[in-house]
């Protein structure tokens, strides 16, 4: 049975907007209040999407959030009709709107973590939301999150959906960001490699002392079991806490990882050596043959790394057994990032092209190509299961863009978001686009 990896691009939503609201991710926060335009976002988004699909990848969508969320600003005290709520929060706590207005779900990296039916005990594909705890932001996504994977992934014969950690400190879970797979064929047994930047109740563990670790070694245990993963089919490495405080906030923007092959800088990880073996060893013992590419520090730095975006790439595997890295333009413009690939794909390894994307409304915001997807892999009985609604296709791809540029705003400011108007053109768009992808009733507006 064939089995294939099938990447999930979050649309990115009508209020794309540069609120520089995450703590730690040097480029989110300074584009902090620049204007931004939600229109040419999704539609570089769909571009993206759009080429792998003609490039024979599989490829998905992922809708976005509602929002402004007006059920969060209820819960924090505002009152009145949805115009008086965002009116108030407008007058009275400014970033608390923006906040509710964050576009960042379209980081879908970020939805869940995903585990694949050949690793877990019960054979079904898992998915456990992540709870985003570190950000206020981020942190009311998983309900939503939730009910979306649910109508994309609802025959519980193939598909179970676990709810997100505790949402406190300790649990700390920012999902597929810091969780890659490693496997000699997508439909096989692998190995599943958690990255964390700190232990909550373990005090051996060192912590960054600048910006936070977002991701609990407690997490990443909770969500193995949860899965039902194997002992012998997990490894876990801790992020090394001086590259966090450089602004690596996730894992993958340090390092990605496909198939047998694990791309990463040389100051990703504490004990690398130790870590590598051990994926060796235990991708092995299932038949597979573990290969690192390790980027040198005296090729690119971690600043170089943090402000290119070069690991937060798509590493996709061709037929022919060879691997297509996709980057964002800003690896190009960065002269010792553009020299190492040109030397990279020239050297005859395992990566042999590099393809560029402008993401430059989603690279301010801080994310790249890697940011905006979820992979999950899926054999082909499941992927005949999943909500046809959902795979892109060419018609879909043209209803996706002609619905973006009826529904879009092509300028949004942080005066924009006081705007009551914004709220019913969101409900309008979102409403029309659970029709187009088949969801059913997933947004609160729709529900209540």
């Amino acid at each position: 049975m064939k089995s294939y990896e099938v990447n999930f691009d979050g649309l990115v939503g009508p209020t794309h907007n540069y609120g520089g609201l995450s703590y730690g991710n040097v480029a989110s926060q300074s584009n902090s209040q620049q204007s931004s335009n939600p229109k040419e976002a999704a539609l570089q988004g769909l571009a993206k999407m759009k080429a792998l699909m003609d490039m024979g990848f599989q490829q998905g969508v992922l809708a976005p959030q509602e929002r402004p969320d007006v059920v969060a600003l209820r819960r924090l005290g505002f009152a009145g009709s949805d115009a008086q709520v965002i009116q108030q929060a407008a007058k009275e706590a400014m970033p608390l709107l923006v906040a509710s207005c964050s576009a960042s779900s379209m980081w879908v990296a970020n939805a869940a973590t995903v585990s694949p039916s050949a690793d877990t005990a019960d054979g079904r594909v898992h998915f456990t939301a992540a709870n985003l705890n570190c950000k206020y932001h981020r942190s009311i996504e998983h309900p939503t999150t939730s009910r979306v994977l649910g109508a994309m992934f609802a025959n519980p014969h193939h598909f179970a959906h676990h709810a997100a950690l505790p949402a406190v400190a300790q649990f700390g879970d920012e999902g597929a960001a810091n969780h890659t797979r490693f496997c000699r064929a997508y439909g096989e047994a692998g190995v599943e490699f958690f990255v964390f930047g700190r232990s909550a109740f373990d005090t051996r563990y060192p912590a960054p002392q600048k910006y936070p670790a977002r991701q609990t070694l407690e997490a990443s245990q909770a969500v193995a079991r949860l899965h039902g993963l194997r002992e012998e089919g997990v490894v876990y490495a801790q992020q090394n806490p001086s590259v966090i405080d450089q602004g690596v906030f996730h894992n993958d923007v340090i390092a990605v990882g496909n198939g047998e092959v694990l791309f990463y800088h040389e100051d990703a990880f504490l004990e690398a050596d130790k870590m590598l073996a051990e994926l060796s060893s235990k991708l092995a013992k299932v038949g597979g043959k573990f290969q690192s590419v390790c980027v040198p520090r005296s090729a690119v730095t971690v600043d170089d790394a943090v402000r290119s975006y070069l690991f937060n790439s798509q590493l996709l595997s061709r037929p022919d057994g060879s691997m297509l890295l996709i980057v964002p333009e800003e690896c190009r413009s960065n002269e010792r990032v553009w020299q190492y690939l040109q030397g990279l794909t020239g050297a005859g390894g395992v990566i042999r092209e590099v393809k560029v994307f402008d993401l430059k409304q989603s690279m301010q915001n801080g994310g790249g190509p890697a940011c905006l997807r979820l992979r999950v892999a899926l054999n082909e009985t499941e992927l005949a299961a999943v909500n046809s609604g959902v795979i892109m296709t060419a018609p879909l791809y043209d209803s996706l863009t002609q619905w973006v540029e009826r529904h879009y705003r092509d300028r949004m400011t942080e005066n924009d978001l006081a705007d009551p108007q914004l709220l019913l053109e969101c409900r309008a768009a979102l409403d029309e686009l659970t029709q187009i992808l088949k969801l059913g009733s997933v947004y609160p507006f729709q529900i209540n």
